[in-house]
C-alpha cells in the first residue's frame, strides 16, 4: 500500500505511554504536531475504559481537484484503548467540516452529523457545502481486556466543493461491557455499558 492511506491495527498488553511533541511548520512538506490527549470512563460495575492519543500530526496537501474549491490534508497518529475487563468495539474516525468551528462538536456524534464512507485506498474524498459536517470512520476493531492500538499513517482527507476553510479533528469512540457481543447489529452484554469518546484538536485542511 502507498504512503497515503497506510494503516495498521495491533492488539497488545503493554502499558500506555505518552509522548510530547513540539509544533513545527505547516507547509506541504512539514507536518504540524497536534497535542496528545487521554480520557477515562468508568461503568456502573467498575469497568474502566481508558483512551489515549499520541504522535498525532497533520499536513496540508494539494487537493486532487484543481478547481479552487478543494481542500485536502493528511493525518497520522497512534490511538490506544485499555479495558480493565470485558470487551467492546473501538472506532477511530474524523469529523470533517467546511467553514464550521469543529471545536464545538465535542459532545456527541449524533444531532444531524452524517457519516461518510471511506474508500478501499484508505483515503476519504467527500463533497461538503459551507456549514456541513460529516463523520468519517476509518478503523473499527473489536477490543478486549488489556490494551489495543490503532496506528494511522498519512490518512488522506480531500474535501470537494467547499470553496472556503475546511478542517477536521480525530475522534476515538469505545463502547464496552462485560461479556460484550454483537448479534444482528444489536448490542448484548452481562453488565452495564460504558462509552468513552476522545476528541483531538481541530486541524486545517486549507
Amino acid at each position: 500500500m502507498s504512503g497515503i492511506g497506510k494503516r495498521a491495527v495491533v492488539a497488545t498488553t503493554v502499558a500506555l505511554t505518552a509522548v510530547t511533541g513540539a509544533v513545527v511548520g505547516t507547509g506541504e512538506a512539514d507536518a504540524a504536531r497536534l497535542p496528545n490527549g487521554s480520557t477515562q470512563a468508568v461503568g456502573i460495575d467498575g469497568q474502566v475504559v481508558k483512551i489515549s492519543r499520541s504522535g498525532e500530526s497533520s499536513r496540508i496537501m494539494r487537493s486532487m481537484a484543481a478547481n479552487g474549491a478543494g481542500r485536502a490534508g493528511a493525518v497520522s497518529g497512534t490511538y490506544k484503548v485499555n479495558l480493565s475487563k470485558g470487551a467492546g468495539v473501538m472506532t477511530v474516525g474524523y469529523l470533517v467540516g467546511c467553514q464550521v468551528n469543529l471545536q464545538g462538536f465535542s459532545g456527541t456524534l449524533g444531532g444531524g452529523i452524517s457519516t461518510a464512507g471511506v474508500g478501499a485506498s484508505g483515503s476519504l474524498s467527500v463533497p461538503l457545502a459551507p456549514g456541513e459536517v460529516v463523520f468519517a470512520p476509518t478503523d473499527k476493531m473489536a477490543v478486549k481486556k488489556g490494551t489495543s492500538t490503532v496506528m494511522v499513517d498519512s490518512f488522506a482527507i480531500d474535501v470537494q466543493q467547499c470553496g472556503g476553510h475546511a478542517s477536521a479533528r480525530s475522534v476515538v469512540t469505545v463502547v464496552a461491557a462485560e461479556g460484550y457481543k454483537t448479534d444482528e447489529k444489536l448490542l448484548a452484554g452481562k453488565s452495564g455499558y460504558v462509552q468513552a469518546n476522545l476528541y483531538g484538536r481541530p486541524f486545517s485542511l486549507g
